[in-house]
C-alpha cells in the first residue's frame, strides 16, 4: 500500500487566506479610484493663467462709478453736490407747534399676539407712572402711551421707561 500525502487545512489558515484576499481586493479598489481621479484630472481643460483671469474682470470700479457721476461716456443724470459746511436742519423752531415741527409721537412698549403679555406690560408702565392704551392691529396687541407729545418729550419718557426695565420705541401718531 502506498501512503498518500494529505494536506490538511485548519480554520486559522482559512481565515488567514480570506483576510489576505480581502486586503488585496481593498488595495485594488483604492488604486483603481486613484487612477480614475488622475485620468479625470488629465481630461479637464487647462486652467487659465493670471493674465487671462485679469482680462475677464469687469472694468475698474472707478470707471464704473464715473458713469453714475456723469463723467463717463454714458452720461446719466448729474448728482447734486452736498455742502458739508451747511448747518443741519434737524432742529425744529421752538415757536412752531409739535405737529408742524416733527409731528406728534408716542411710545410703543410692546407688540405681541398674547393679550396677557400686553396686560402685564401695561400694568408695569402704570406702576412706573405712565398711562397706557391698548390697540389691536393685524393680529397684534400693541401697548402705547396714552398721551402723545413731541419727539423730545417722548425721548425723555423713553429714558424713564428704559430705567424701569422696558424697551420702548417712538412711533409717529397719524
Amino acid at each position: 500500500m502506498t501512503t498518500r500525502d494529505q494536506i490538511s487545512i485548519g480554520s486559522q489558515s482559512i481565515l488567514w487566506v480570506a483576510g489576505v484576499g480581502v486586503g488585496l481586493l481593498t488595495l485594488a479598489f483604492v488604486l483603481g479610484v486613484q487612477v480614475g481621479k488622475q485620468s479625470a484630472a488629465l481630461r479637464r481643460p487647462l486652467q487659465k493663467g493670471v493674465e487671462e483671469e485679469l482680462k475677464d474682470l469687469p472694468e475698474p470700479l472707478v470707471d464704473q462709478l464715473k458713469i453714475f457721476e456723469g463723467d463717463g461716456p454714458d452720461k446719466l443724470v448729474p448728482t447734486p453736490k452736498v455742502d458739508a459746511t451747511a448747518p443741519l436742519r434737524d432742529e425744529p423752531n421752538p415757536e412752531t407747534k409739535p405737529a408742524e415741527a416733527g409731528g406728534v409721537w408716542t411710545l410703543q412698549l410692546v407688540a405681541t399676539a398674547d393679550p396677557a403679555e400686553a396686560k402685564r406690560v401695561a400694568d408695569k408702565a402704570k406702576a412706573a407712572g405712565f398711562a397706557t392704551t391698548t390697540l389691536k392691529d393685524k393680529g397684534q396687541v400693541k401697548v402705547r402711551l396714552a398721551k402723545p407729545a413731541d419727539r423730545a418729550a417722548m425721548d425723555k419718557a423713553a429714558a424713564k421707561l428704559t430705567k424701569a426695565g422696558m424697551k420702548p420705541f417712538a412711533v409717529k401718531v397719524e
